[in-house]
């Protein structure tokens, strides 16, 4: 399909319980998701490479779009059709269900079937929009499942989701993540500190003095470096070798990302990480397709990495800013999502692209859905590591 042509996308992540992304929501912006819609999105198997070891969640109005076609497209044990239960007042519909579920595809009922219309006894795995309301206290078939929330606006909600008996969930409540109780924020501050002395340049025994004031930093660094993401067989034991094995500018961007990480060993995923890293990617993507250097690439990475950091701290982002010296350019995105890097943030915090949104950004729907495959699969990854 021509790049003019390719469909707006709304790609969100799902996470369990415990923090964890178990799938990738896929749903089309203000148009249907069609026969031509999915077979934009899977022709070249990119979103499933992207997406792997997760599931991939497609969410439509009608089961008719599942053609043949596409079918061949789709990977039964990877995804997941989620269909609305609006569609079982089409006569064909409950037949045509039945049908995927035969073929080995997990089938889930999105919404309340019509009035007057039971739902299929074989279709008891659900999903529902709990932007308003949640349904009552143990209310979905228990011994079925996962069950999804999407569109969960608020940790309130997600409570309340998670009672009626979901156990997957998707939407905004992850944001409304505090710092853990007990907690000042003194780890957080001393890796502000390191990124300042990254900044300025400063000597390996600065930062490595630095990372020996933070046992849960120092962990986690540690753990990382002898990941298999970079092993060597090697195993690393010191700041000094870790230093020297990532190199100044894979330090500084997983210390960008460590700001997100657990901060006790027993504690689930923060779930801000792996946002932090989709983000940071996507933009780092969109700069490099548009010609930019490997500094700005750089700063562009920093940039969406950073963009959540008023989520995490429960401040605005001008004071957050004003603890680092950010270049101007960068400065101007985070606080007033202004300029280039500005106007790519306001795609990232979009839960679908417009067509003005993209124009500002300096690209285009299938231009921006390759950053976001992109940055995916390597946010799943580092979720995964740290």
């Amino acid at each position: 399909m021509p790049s003019s042509s390719f469909p707006l996308v709304d790609l969100r992540s799902v996470a369990n319980a415990q923090n964890e992304w178990v799938a990738l929501l896929v749903q089309g912006v203000h148009q249907p998701v069609d026969e031509e819609f999915l077979l934009a999105l899977f022709a070249g198997r990119e979103l499933l490479t992207a997406v792997t070891p997760l599931d991939c969640i497609v969410l439509c109005d009608d089961a008719a779009a599942f053609t043949p076609p596409v079918l061949e497209l789709l990977v039964p044990n990877q995804v997941v059709l989620a269909v609305r239960a609006a569609a079982l007042a089409q006569e064909d519909t409950a037949r045509r269900l039945a049908d995927l579920q035969m073929r080995g595809y997990r089938v889930m009922l999105d919404g309340a079937p019509p009035a007057g219309i039971k739902a299929p006894v074989a279709l008891r795995t659900v999903s529902r929009d709990c932007a308003h309301d949640a349904p009552p206290p143990a209310s979905l078939p228990a011994l079925f499942g996962p069950h999804l929330a999407h569109d969960v606006p608020t940790r309130a909600r997600y409570r309340a989701c998670e009672t009626a008996g979901f156990a997957w969930f998707s939407g905004d409540y992850v944001y409304e993540l505090a710092l853990d109780e007990g907690d000042d924020g003194t780890s957080r501050k001393r890796m502000l500190t390191m990124l300042a002395l990254l900044a300025r340049d400063a000597d390996s025994h600065e930062l490595e003095a630095q990372l020996k004031l933070d046992p849960v930093l120092s962990y986690h660094l540690l753990k990382l470096v002898n990941s298999a993401a970079f092993s060597s067989g090697t195993h690393i034991t010191s700041f000094g070798q870790a230093i020297s094995r990532l190199g100044r500018r894979q330090l500084q961007r997983w210390l960008q990302l460590l700001l997100y990480a657990r901060q006790r060993a027993d504690d689930p995923p923060n779930p801000l990480l792996a946002l932090a890293a989709w983000r940071g990617a996507s933009l780092e993507a969109l700069c490099k397709a548009a010609g930019g250097e490997r500094d700005e690439q750089d700063l562009a990475f920093m940039t969406g990495v950073f963009s959540l950091l008023d989520r995490l701290f429960r401040m605005p982002m001008a004071d957050v800013v004003r603890e680092l010296p950010l270049p101007d350019d960068v400065e101007a995105a985070l606080v007033g999502r202004t300029g280039i890097l500005g106007q790519r943030l306001r795609l990232a915090d979009a839960h679908g692209p417009t067509q003005d949104m993209l124009d500002g950004a300096g690209t285009d729907a299938a231009g921006w859905w390759d950053a976001r495959l992109r940055a995916c699969h390597w946010a799943i990854q580092v979720a995964r590591n740290v």
